[in-house]
């Protein structure tokens, strides 16, 4: 028996990549950072925080989410498949690539942050006195 399974929470570092199959297929890539904190050892040495790049690629119905309502910054939730691919770059030079391929997406951040606050804004507002209503 084996396992490849991934599962990683992070940021996403720039606007999704969508692009369609002739067979009007959706595909999304981007990448998504997770950080490890920094800490300090006993004798004061500081080790400092370690951010991880991982490709991110996500096939139909996960791709045309993330085309609708994933932007750079966003907080996600990703589990997938280590996969690794090659391929020959413009100089015939064999290049090769890590990436996960999502089968589960979720999303962490609010889905409209500034609608969020300005929600909050009003809720947080007085309500109006008794003796000023108009009745």
């Amino acid at each position: 028996m084996s396992v490849n399974k991934v599962i990683l929470i992070g940021n996403v570092g720039k606007d999704p990549e969508i692009r369609y199959t002739d067979n009007h297929v959706a595909v999304a890539q981007f990448p998504l950072a997770t950080t490890e904190r920094g800490y300090t050892l006993q004798n004061g040495t500081q080790v400092p925080d370690r951010t991880e790049w991982h490709n991110i690629v996500l096939w139909r119905g996960l791709a045309e989410t993330v085309e609708k309502y994933v932007h750079k910054g966003d907080r996600l939730y990703i589990e997938g498949k280590l996969r690794t691919r090659s391929y020959d770059d413009q100089s015939g030079q064999r290049r090769y690539v890590t990436e996960i391929v999502a089968d589960n997406m979720e999303m962490l951040s609010s889905p409209n942050r500034s609608q969020t606050a300005s929600s909050q804004n009003a809720a947080a507002a007085p309500a109006q006195p008794e003796e000023n209503l108009p009745f």
